[in-house]
């Protein structure tokens, strides 16, 4: 049973870090720092690569982003677009697989709805703004509040929050953008059908196995449904804004957190 708070991470027990053999890892502060990607933490994702620890991005960016990630970066699948899809790329055959959660066509018909709702949002919350990567998207709109923009106040994203709730459309806040669409799907769902296909092993069966990385309240999906997880610092600024918490914590944020995590599991895995 996970904890009323999280764990400090340097508890994580080493018989979990010796038997794991998928990393799930959100991307924006918890991977990046102030929107780039340090060294340290690229490094870290090839040192789970070679110890034989199968990674696998999560994250709210779009489609256009996912493809070059699954392509180029040293992870065996990324999940885009807080779970519409997941991209696997085979170095072997050069071939990539896109496993939607809803039909591509299903995706499509609602883009007019959600662009409507956006302009709506741009109206009646000053300083937001359509995300710079919208273009990039196939199944979702984000709503900009710290990216590109002036850093919005809470009482600013929770308005946003409020008109999508009206609207009756699926919103979650990342640490950078309001991301919303129309289907059931989230992270969690898609994440767990890319382990169960990569896998070919039930869930419930090889998620003792698997472990989680996040950072902000779009991840919450994945805290609750993973038996394993660990967020980076920063998100001691959203914990009274969760039901389901990690169970461990970094002392460090952002990246910085991210390698510190790295480094103990692959320091126990060792021994």
């Amino acid at each position: 049973m996970k904890p009323s708070r999280p764990r400090p991470v340097a508890e994580l027990p080493a018989d979990l870090c010796r038997r794991l053999a998928f990393l799930f890892t959100d991307i924006d502060d918890t991977l990046t720092r102030d929107g780039m990607l340090p060294a340290d933490s690229y490094s870290a994702l090839w040192d789970l690569h070679d110890a034989g620890i199968r990674v696998v991005a999560v994250t709210g960016r779009p489609a256009g982003w996912c493809d070059h990630i699954a392509r180029m970066w040293p992870v065996d699948g990324v999940v885009g677009e807080n779970g519409a899809f997941y991209y696997r790329y085979d170095r072997v055959r050069r071939a990539m697989t896109r496993s939607f959660s809803l039909p591509p066509a299903e995706l499509a018909a609602s883009r007019q709805r959600l662009a409507s709702i956006a302009a709506r949002v741009l109206r009646e919350v000053p300083g937001t703004a359509i995300a710079a990567d919208q273009p990039f998207r196939i199944s979702d709109f984000a709503i900009d509040f710290r990216e590109d923009v002036q850093p919005l106040p809470a009482s600013s994203v929770d308005a946003i929050c409020r008109i999508l709730a009206s609207e009756g459309v699926t919103c979650k806040v990342s640490s950078i953008h309001v991301n919303f669409w129309i289907g059931g799907f989230d992270k969690l769902s898609c994440a767990r059908r890319l382990l169960e296909e990569q896998s070919g092993t039930p869930f419930a069966a090889v998620g003792e196995q698997a472990l989680f990385v996040g950072d902000s309240p779009n991840d919450e999906p994945l805290f609750a449904g993973f038996p394993h997880t660990i967020a980076v610092a920063n998100i001691r600024a959203f914990l009274d804004r969760l039901d389901h918490l990690p169970e461990y914590v970094t002392t460090a944020d952002a990246s910085e957190g991210f390698v510190e995590a790295v480094q103990i599991i692959l320091t126990r895995r060792a021994r």
